[in-house]
């Protein structure tokens, strides 16, 4: 049994951004969580990620990524990678 190596990238964003990057990062795939965290660190939005998670599962977080753009001024994006 193979042993999973999770590494976190961090990206920082302002709100009319946000969407556009969260879209490239699960288009990029091993995303095993997105977190959305304020300018002072509390995290605002957190998603689990599954394998071959797509299409209309994926509706919810868009809409509540798009509410949350419209809230914030700059955030940052928190990403869990499964590294192989």
């Amino acid at each position: 049994m193979t042993e999973e190596k999770i590494r976190v990238e961090e990206y920082k964003v302002s709100g009319d951004e946000l969407v556009h990057k969260v879209k490239q990062i699960v288009h990029e795939g091993n995303i095993r969580r997105i977190i959305i965290k304020t300018e002072g660190g509390n995290t605002l939005l957190e998603f689990p990620l599954t394998v071959g998670v797509v299409g209309a599962v994926l509706l919810p977080m868009w809409a509540a990524l798009g509410a949350a753009a419209a809230l914030i001024t700059d955030c940052t994006i928190a990403v869990e990678k499964v590294e192989e």
